[in-house]
Order: C-alpha cells, then structure tokens, then sequence
C-alpha cells in the first residue's frame, strides 16, 4: 500500500515549484533552505521519483513535478477544509457556510437559490460574496469559498460542479431604444442591434454560450463588451444602442432607464455550482442531493 503524502513537504514542494528556487521559497515559508531542500528530497525518495531539475538558476519541475503540482492545490485545500470542519465541530457551533457569486447571477437569485439551505439548515450563518469568475475559481481552490455559483457547464480545472438551474433570458435595452416599446420581441428583431456582453468570445463561457444563443436563432451577433463590470447586468445597456440578455423579471430597472422585455420563444441560462473535488459538504448535499462531492 502507497504510504499517503505528507502535507508538510508537500506545501514545502509548491513553495518551491511557484517560487523557481530554494531560497525564495526558505524565504516565504520562514525556514532555512538547508531544511527546505531537505523536505524537498525527502518528499522524493518517498515517491520514489525526481521532482526537479536545474536549469541555471532555477529549478524546473519535472513530468513527475509537473503532475503533483497540478494537484496540490485541490489536496492541501481540502486539508485546510477538513482542519476547519473538525474544529468547529469541537466547539459545537456551526461553521458559517460561504458562497461566492459570479456578477452575472444577481444576489436575489443567489437568496432564492439557497433556500433549500435555509430550510433545512437554519442554524447554518450564510455568507455571500459577489466575485469575478477568475477569482471565484481561485477563491474555491484556498477554501476561501465552499460554493460557486455561476453561468456555466463545464466546471473550471481542478473543480467539480454541476448545473443545479435554468433561467429564462430576458432582453434589456435603455428605455428610448426602438424596441423599448414592444410588449415581447422576437430574437429575429434583437440581430439588428449589438449584442452587449461582460467578457470577449472565447474567454468567458457565458459570452460563448448567449452568442449560441443568437447563433441558434439564426443570425451571428455583433459583439461589444461592456467598461463596466460588477454590477447588475442590465446596467450594461445603458449609453448604447445595444441589447443585453439578462434573467431579471420584464419590467423597468435602474430607475426607469432601461426596460427589460420578455423574450419570443425566450432561450434559458443554465446555473452551475462548482466546489472543490473530494470534499463533502452537508449544505451543499442539501441543495445538490447527496453525491455531490462525486459530481464531475
């Protein structure tokens, strides 16, 4: 039987690997480098393989170092998680459960999407967080976060996850546009105008999956990009010609400067809950289903 990692070393392994030598990372972890490199050389006679090579100053991870560093961050993670459940579990308190939101879920669907948590969990303190998806991702592999919450289907490198929703897609526009005045407007109207998005095609799914959305409906859209991100994603129309597709309700928003129309054959968003693998969560099996942690 493989005898297990020890944590330690392989903290001290990271360190090393992020840090391109010895001394930095003796720096950064307060030790000596004698004792580092120590760690480090211990760590490969337990695995039995070369983790490292030099390559004039630096060092360089291996095939093998390559691969182990790709999954430290999501084992010494759910270390740190498991530390935490196991001390708040002595003190007989429950430990605040957190949830971190991209901007393109607004906060009353992120209240509304965990209420089977409070239901079931009264006791459980929630807290929430609005993030960009970048450091929602980053946020999840530290355990900074328990949950994820975003517009997706293939969960990030490292994650797991799983579409638990799907909203339906309204069209919000500023309160003069041309189609402001339609009761419903069909998608074949919303290709004369550009489509407003939050990140450039190919680097955020939720751009590449509302441009399907209009691909689908038969035209290719002309795509701008929004100057202003974090907030609620209607305000992206406003000072522009530009439709957006959002989930709020039809109706006005942002003072009465843009309006929100529902959608002809209205296309859906799908909402996606990602968390760190090899995890098990009490909360999350409650709005998920039991399994969760096995989802991928």
């Amino acid at each position: 039987m493989t005898a297990p990692l020890n944590l330690t070393r392989l903290a001290h392994f990271v360190a090393v690997a992020d840090a391109g030598g010895m001394t930095q990372a003796a720096s950064e972890l307060l030790l000596t480098q004698q004792a580092v490199s120590s760690s480090i050389r211990q760590l490969e006679r337990e695995l039995g393989v070369d983790l490292f090579h030099r390559s004039g100053r630096r060092l360089e991870l291996t095939r093998a170092g390559r691969e182990l560093r790709e999954g430290s961050t999501t084992l010494l993670s759910a270390a740190r998680r498991l530390v935490e459940t196991t001390v708040g579990a002595s003190r007989n308190a429950p430990r605040t459960y957190r949830v971190g939101h991209t901007p393109a879920i607004t906060s009353d669907e992120v209240f509304l999407l965990l209420e089977p948590i409070r239901e079931a969990m009264s006791d459980t303190p929630i807290e929430v967080h609005e993030t960009f998806p970048s450091d929602l991702t980053l946020s999840l592999l530290d355990a900074r976060l328990d949950l994820g919450l975003r517009r997706g289907v293939v969960p990030p490198t490292q994650l797991a996850g799983t579409v638990i929703s799907h909203d339906t897609l309204n069209a919000a526009v500023v309160s003069d546009h041309p189609l402001a005045g339609h009761g419903s407007v069909p998608m074949s109207d919303l290709a004369r105008f550009p489509l407003m998005v939050w990140a450039p095609p190919g680097a955020s799914f939720y751009t590449d999956h509302l441009t399907s959305v209009c691909r689908r409906a038969g035209f290719e859209p002309t795509v701008r990009v929004s100057r202003t991100q974090g907030t609620t994603p209607a305000t992206a129309v406003v000072g522009s010609d530009c439709f957006a597709f959002v989930t709020q309700a039809p109706g006005t928003a942002l003072g009465g400067r843009v309006t929100i129309m529902p959608i002809d054959d209205a296309p859906s968003s799908p909402v996606q809950a990602i968390w760190l693998p090899h995890t098990v969560s009490r909360p999350r099996e409650v709005l998920i289903g039991e399994g969760a942690a096995d989802l991928a």
